[in-house]
């Protein structure tokens, strides 16, 4: 059967220079909408099957995380976000900048040395830390400045020492209630609190 739109090429040579189309590309617009929707009915209908058969298997049960709120959700968006949870999820520490693992480092440095038994470690934990400080400062290599400031060596050493002390005097003090508790408990008492068991 003779197609009753005769092709001339000179005519689509024309209408390809006007709007770029052919009139093999002129498709109503419906049929376009309907071949394509119902391909993606179909896909969408198959992720939505897996999903449920999983569900029903129990491949989400017992997740990280689930029934927990999604945490982040206020904070606004940081594209390393997986850099820094991981580095909080495995409590890794030096990572990053000098200037702010030293401030880190400086928000945590008393709990550090009051672990420390002598008075020449705690000197030379100082020692280290302020030679960090003065190096981070020296380095031209950007990133944020280096704010820290250094400890006065000094200083520090007699606050430890204060804190030290303190730190016997109120284990002394509970070693003391301790006793002075067990010295006013009748025989059976103590017997019964050396056991483990109740006083009452």
């Amino acid at each position: 059967m003779a197609d009753p739109t005769p092709r001339d090429s000179r005519l689509n040579a024309a209408r390809y220079r006007v709007d770029g189309s052919t009139p093999s590309d002129e498709v109503p617009e419906e049929e376009k909408d309907v071949a394509g929707q119902t391909r993606m009915d179909a896909r969408s209908q198959y992720v939505e099957i897996q999903l449920q058969q999983a569900m029903r298997r129990g491949d989400f049960d017992d997740l990280p995380g689930a029934g927990k709120p999604i945490p982040d959700l206020h904070e606004a968006y940081d594209p390393n976000w997986w850099i820094r949870r991981k580095i909080e999820r495995e409590r890794l520490t030096g990572l990053g900048p000098p200037a702010l693992t030293l401030r880190t480092e400086n928000a945590s440095l008393d709990a550090q040395l009051d672990a420390l038994a002598s008075e020449r470690q705690v000197r030379e934990v100082l020692d280290d830390f302020n030679s960090r400080i003065v190096a981070a400062r020296r380095q031209l290599q950007g990133g944020p400045p280096v704010v820290t400031p250094p400890r006065d060596v000094d200083a520090t050493i007699a606050a430890w020492r204060h804190r030290r002390e303190t730190r016997q005097r109120e284990l002394a003090d509970a070693q003391e209630q301790a006793r002075a508790a067990l010295a006013a408990m009748s025989w059976r008492e103590r017997r019964r609190a050396r056991r483990g068991g109740s006083t009452a």
